[in-house]
């Protein structure tokens, strides 16, 4: 099994809309057994509240349900649990290499450096601008997810055969 977090401050907007996203994906490819997929915030600023409206709203329109998802803060277990741990920019991913055990670095990502299509390195926080921010979170993290998707793919095919 692969076990997949998603980063980004406060888990509301970026980070549980990849988590929706990657969700769908991996389940329209029928890889739920082999994949685990949570999202997780650097800061505590919204523990236990939903996803923001806004970003539930956009996800809906592109038939993605993250209103069940509630906010949580990143964990030292996570650091041991998670196999990849796909922070949503620089600022975070910086958070994350300063919390996380030596042993386990090697697991931070930016989720983009999987992207084919944007070439952008990060996903852009949509908090404070207007819904377009959300539309282009979306664009970004379906990219993104999509190649996030062939990597478990082929870890899928590589267990399989063993």
């Amino acid at each position: 099994m692969t076990k997949i977090l998603f980063v980004c401050m406060g888990n509301i907007c970026r980070s549980p809309t990849a988590e929706g996203v990657f969700r769908k994906m991996v389940g329209d490819a029928g890889l739920e057994e082999n994949v685990h997929i949570a999202s997780a915030g650097t800061h505590a600023y919204h523990v236990g509240e939903p996803a923001d409206v806004r970003a539930q709203q956009a996800a809906r329109k592109r038939g993605y349900d993250i209103g069940e998802f509630r906010a949580r803060q990143i964990s030292q277990d996570d650091f041991r649990e998670f196999d990849l741990i796909l922070a949503m920019d620089w600022e975070n991913l910086s958070l994350l290499q300063q919390q996380c055990p030596r042993g386990h670095k090697h697991k931070l990502h930016l989720l983009m450096r999987f992207a084919g299509e944007f070439d952008a390195a990060t996903v852009p926080d949509p908090y404070y601008g207007g819904p377009e921010g959300f539309g282009t979170v979306l664009d970004y993290v379906e990219d993104a997810c999509q190649g996030l998707l062939e990597v478990v793919r082929k870890r899928a095919t590589m267990y399989a055969a063993a």
